[in-house]
């Protein structure tokens, strides 16, 4: 692997179930992301991309295979050392926000620090900066109900950055949002690439988002069954 590895999968398979009620997810992927991509992932329902955005995000092993991130032999660790790679390395943005309700957008972007050792004031600082850095500098003290879809949503981004982590992975991070909404989410999204160097990893459905990213792999029947280069689109 080059020094610009990022995601190196071997032969990986994911196997659901034993015996006639064996399900076979993932059937032998091969596939390198390397820092600073902006990758979407499509196929359809089954297909077998949900189980590979599990995989990669280290919520889940592999049945078989190899899977190395940023040279971290994944496949060998277990679910505590996991949790560290994703608590140290990775960012997550879903479609659903997944804010705490009664929570202040200040408080929600705290959150992933709070299991970081880091003192109340630095919490404070790093929160206000990761909102100010997504738009929302006057809503720190905001609760999610008092927020529009798009606002909950650049909360949850401010929240999956405030860590500062070199990946971040995007599921259907716009599905609950209008054409407009989604145009300066997809836009925020690519400043983060582009601007912060931040490495994205995407689920999407839709087409034109799929466009924002550089390179767009599909997923058929638990295989990559196309991956290719996509300009940038331009709105």
């Amino acid at each position: 692997m080059s020094a610009e590895a990022l995601i190196h999968l071997r032969g990986i398979t994911k196997t659901y179930g034993s015996g006639d009620a064996a399900f076979d997810a993932l059937c032998g992927v091969d596939l390198n992301i390397t820092r600073g991509e902006f990758v979407a992932v499509m196929g359809p329902s089954g297909s077998g991309k949900s189980t590979l955005m599990n995989l990669l995000g280290c919520l889940d092993s592999p049945t078989s295979g190899s899977y190395q991130f940023k040279g971290i032999p994944v496949e060998t660790l277990n679910k505590d050392q996991r949790s560290l790679i994703r608590r140290h390395a990775l960012g997550f943005v879903f479609q659903g926000f997944n804010l705490l309700a009664r929570t202040s957008a200040l408080e929600n972007v705290e959150l992933p620090l709070l299991y970081r050792g880091y003192s109340r004031k630095q919490r404070h600082q790093m929160a206000r900066e990761a909102l100010a850095s997504v738009g929302l500098p006057d809503k720190e003290r905001n609760t999610p109900a008092e927020l529009s879809g798009g606002q909950q949503q650049r909360v949850a981004i401010a929240r999956a950055i405030v860590t500062r982590p070199d990946t971040l992975f995007a599921d259907e991070p716009t599905g609950n949002l209008d054409s407009r909404t989604t145009l300066e989410i997809m836009d925020l999204l690519r400043s983060l690439n582009t601007d912060r160097g931040i490495s994205i990893i995407m689920v999407t459905h839709e087409d034109s988002v799929a466009a924002y990213a550089r390179r767009i792999i599909h997923v058929l029947d638990g295989l990559i069954a196309d991956d290719v280069g996509t300009p940038s689109a331009t709105h």
